[in-house]
C-alpha cells in the first residue's frame, strides 16, 4: 500500500524551482518588517559588494598607507595590512565572488529544474502508456480466458 501512495505522489507531483532569491523569507520573515530588512539588506549588500567599492575601499586604504610607513613601527605596518587594506578590501571582493558563485548555482538550478521537468514529462508518458498497456492485456486476458 505505502508503495501504492509512494507511486500516486510521484504521479502527481509537480519539480518547482528555487533559486537564492526565494530563500530570503526564510531569513527575515514575510512580515512588512522582514520584507523591508530584507530589501536594507539586499541593497547595502549590492552596494558593498561591488568591484567599485573594492576599487574606492583601496584609494582610502592606500591614504594612509604612508603614515603607517612613516611610522617605521612595524606593529603599526603589519596592523594597516591586516586591518586597514585586508579588511576593508576585501570584503567587497568576497561579496563579489560569493554572488557570481550564488548567480552559478541559480544557472545550475533553471537547468536541473528544466532537465527535471523534462524527465517527469517522459515519465508520466512512460506509465500513462504502460497503464493502458495494461488495461489492453487484461481485456485480451479476459476475451481469451487466461
Amino acid at each position: 500500500m505505502e508503495h501504492k501512495l509512494a507511486i500516486t505522489d510521484s504521479k502527481t507531483h509537480k519539480p518547482r524551482l528555487v533559486l537564492t532569491h526565494h530563500g530570503h523569507k526564510a531569513v527575515h520573515g514575510d512580515s512588512a518588517i522582514g520584507r523591508l530588512n530584507t530589501k536594507v539588506a539586499v541593497k547595502i549588500t549590492r552596494s558593498v559588494g561591488s568591484m567599485w567599492c573594492a576599487y574606492a575601499f583601496a584609494v582610502i586604504a592606500l591614504i594612509s598607507l604612508p603614515s603607517a610607513i612613516q611610522s617605521g613601527n612595524s606593529i603599526i605596518i603589519i596592523a594597516w595590512i591586516a586591518q586597514t587594506f585586508l579588511q576593508l578590501v576585501l570584503l567587497p571582493i568576497i561579496i563579489v565572488g560569493q554572488n557570481v558563485q550564488a548567480a552559478a548555482s541559480d544557472a545550475r538550478a533553471e537547468s536541473d529544474h528544466e532537465t527535471l521537468i523534462s524527465i517527469h514529462t517522459l515519465t508520466s508518458e512512460v506509465h500513462s502508456i504502460a497503464e493502458q498497456q495494461t488495461k489492453i492485456l487484461e481485456l485480451i486476458a479476459e476475451r481469451t480466458n487466461i
